[in-house]
């Protein structure tokens, strides 16, 4: 006889007393059976005491930040499917039974809930048009389109779970989860879900340009990570470009009068071509402990089995 799977609601909150009783009873109605974890990030009002008496699962962590609550849940909760939404009733849990049903019958990994404003204020002032830019830029470096990857509105497998680093601290785990999906290339889809206002008198946790400046530097420190070969070679081709230009001038001298007359000149040039020289060799080297990284990230990730 084969069991039901082990479903497992992930949802960090922090002040969300009046949405996290709508979640979770949402949660349950759309997935019966389901376990909801309320992860209460520091909060100063009763989100706990709400969120328990909805019957969630309700954990502490201390460490501010959505990215340490994630870690923290990913390693501690045991479930053979995942799902992770937010407090903030935003998400339409009744698109879930649909989002788990293709996880399974894909099979898939991970699936993306792509938001759809079912209000026009649904999106606070440039966040649409910020969430558009980094698809862009995310997809054009990785080499992997995502239509809404700060979405918070996630169902993954437990090898895809259970494999993930998890580095982040605060707003750019969204991001993180994304950059993972296409490292290591895991089988993926997205199902469009529903997104509303928040309940009247919560408040975002969001701080629009803050989050954005965390998220932009998030996307450097995976292009370093992940692509370092596009990242030094860049810096290489920068520095080469600077040393030729500098020495171009003393190039055409010598060639005309056979002397050299600028050597401070002269060694700054060389100076940068060698650094830039470094810069490459550095790409190179690290293009090879990156692919041996991936190979070990991709072996753990088939310790498990997929989705049934």
């Amino acid at each position: 006889m084969t069991r039901s799977p082990v479903i497992a609601a992930i949802v960090p909150c922090y002040n969300e007393e009046l949405a996290v009783a709508q979640v979770v009873t949402d949660l349950k109605r759309a997935v019966p059976g389901i376990d909801v974890y309320v992860y209460d990030n520091n909060s100063t009002d009763a989100t706990a005491e709400v969120a328990a008496a909805a019957g969630a699962i309700v954990r502490r962590e201390a460490l501010k930040g959505k990215g340490n609550v994630v870690r923290r849940a990913f390693a501690d909760v045991d479930a053979d499917i995942y799902v992770m939404i937010d407090g903030d009733d935003t998400y339409d849990a009744a698109a879930l039974p649909e989002m788990i049903r293709v996880l399974r019958e894909g099979p898939y990994d991970h699936v993306l809930g792509v938001r759809n404003q079912k209000t026009e204020t649904a999106y606070r002032p440039g966040h649409e048009l910020g969430n558009r830019g980094f698809n862009w830029l995310v997809g054009n470096i990785f080499g992997a389109q995502v239509s809404d990857m700060l979405s918070g509105y996630r169902v993954m497998s437990r090898r895809f779970v259970k494999s993930f680093p998890a580095a982040s601290r605060e707003f750019e785990i969204e991001t993180e989860l994304t950059v993972h999906v296409m490292s290591i290339r895991v089988p993926q889809t997205e199902v469009p879900v529903g997104f509303k206002d928040r309940p009247p008198g919560s408040e975002s946790k969001l701080r629009t340009y803050h989050d954005g400046f965390r998220i932009l530097a998030l996307i450097g420190q995976l292009i370093r990570h992940e692509r370092p070969l596009l990242f030094y070679g860049i810096i290489g081709a920068l520095l080469m470009l600077v040393g030729v230009l500098l020495g171009i001038p003393l190039v055409v001298e010598f060639v005309q009068t056979g002397l050299v007359p600028r050597f401070p000149t002269a060694i700054l040039a060389t100076g940068f071509g060698i650094a830039a020289a470094l810069a490459w060799t550095i790409g190179l080297v690290l293009d090879g402990v990156l692919r041996e990284r991936r190979e070990i990230s991709r072996l753990m990730y088939l310790q498990y089995a997929p989705p049934a």
